[in-house]
Parts: C-alpha cells; structure tokens; sequence
C-alpha cells in the first residue's frame, strides 16, 4: 500500500483535500457541469479521499490495516441503507472515525455514499452526500478523546451529525432548483425537509445509544491486537 512520506505534504493535504478540494469539486462541479457528468465528479471525490486516507498514515503496514477494516465498515454502511427509515451510515462513519482516525472515517463516509448509490441511484447529488458523511467523519476524529470518555457527548454529536448532513444536502437542493445560491430559498428548504432531518438525527441517537459501546469494543480489540 502506498504512502506519503513527507510530512509538511502530509498536514497540507489533511487539511487541502476535505475543506478546500473535495468542496470545490461538489459545489464548482454543479456550477459548471449541472446534472452531468456527475458519476465523473463522485469518483473524483473517491480519489481525493482515498489520498487523504493515505495522508494520515506514516507506516504502510498500519495503513493497509486499517483499509481492511474501513471495507468492512463500508460494507455494513452500504447495507444498512437498504433498511427503510433507519439509516445508519452517519453512526457507522462515527463510531469508524472516533476509534480509527478521521481519515478513516472520512473514507468510509465518502466510499458508503458511492457504494449505495449504486443502488439508490447516482445523481449530481452524490458528491454533497460523499462531502456530508466524510465532513462528519473527519470531525468524529478529530474529538475522538472526549467521545470515547462519554456517551452523552456521543449521543449529542450524533444528533448534531444527522443535523449537518441534512443541511449540507440542503445547499445542493438550492443549487439544483436555482442558478445560484440564495439565503431564502435555502431557509425554505432547510424548514421543508425539517421532519426528515429530526427522523434521521433520533435514527442516529437510536444506533450510537445501541451499538456504540459494542462496536468500539471489538475496534478497540482489532486495534491492540494489530498494532493500528
């Protein structure tokens, strides 16, 4: 497995990829190119988080550990969307990020939104989803420490979670309705998709309360086990 050895590059592109990069590739690529060539612009995405997966990581072997593990996180993300009005892909991509690292996280948020959308259908909207669900991953890694120490932290960042994902896709339904980005249509559309949004947070509040404390045990296992 590939690494990136210099660590300046390393820290560049940690913060590069997730907040500049992969944002301009998301909002420049539905100004420029509308609803086309949108499956060209996920797997852009995929890339972009694949190199920041690779930036966190000094040791090759480490880093292709983990990769195994983000597939398997992957894979039960991908499959719990197939389950109505329960989607667990913001919890997984958590519980991945606070015991694996926000690069982890950040790909298996991304990777689980290109993955199921095989399924539910690739569109212009699947970039915002990938940014959504990383964004949320990065950030569970970066307050790993005090989310490990309590649930109710967990719990709240949860929720929060669901909350920004629903406010992140709310800014590609403005762009997709309009030309442009305007404050009004926004808040509109953040109020229509209000009982979605509380359904999706509580889902999230529901899986964390549940699978939290299980899955984080058996990361924390595969963690000491090999050396990750």
């Amino acid at each position: 497995m590939l690494t990136i050895p210099n660590k300046r590059l390393r820290a560049f592109l940690r913060v590069a990829i997730p907040f500049v990069l992969i944002p301009l590739i998301a909002i420049g690529g539905s100004f420029l190119l509308g609803g086309k060539r949108h499956l060209f612009l996920s797997v852009t995405v995929a890339l972009a988080a694949v190199v920041l997966f690779l930036a966190g990581f000094e040791r090759r072997q480490t880093g292709a550990r983990r990769l195994v593990i983000a597939a398997v996180m992957i894979a039960l993300c991908v499959v719990g969307r197939l389950v109505p009005f329960f989607k667990p892909v913001t919890a997984v991509t958590v519980i991945t990020a606070v015991w694996l690292g926000g690069e982890t996280g950040f790909l298996v948020g991304a990777f689980s939104a290109l993955l199921s959308n095989f399924y539910f259908g690739q569109g212009p909207w699947t970039p915002f989803q990938m940014l959504a669900w990383g964004l949320i991953g990065l950030a569970a890694g970066f307050c790993a420490k005090p989310l490990k120490k309590s649930k109710a932290l967990l719990l709240i960042f949860g929720v929060a979670a669901g909350l920004v994902f629903s406010l992140v896709m709310d800014v590609w339904t403005v762009l997709w309705y309009d030309d442009g980005f305007h404050l009004s249509l926004y808040l509109s559309a953040v109020v229509a998709a209000l009982p979605h949004t509380i359904l999706y947070a509580v889902s999230n509040f529901a899986f964390l309360w549940l699978f939290a404390k299980p899955f984080g045990e058996k990361l924390a296992r595969i963690q000491l086990k090999y050396g990750i």
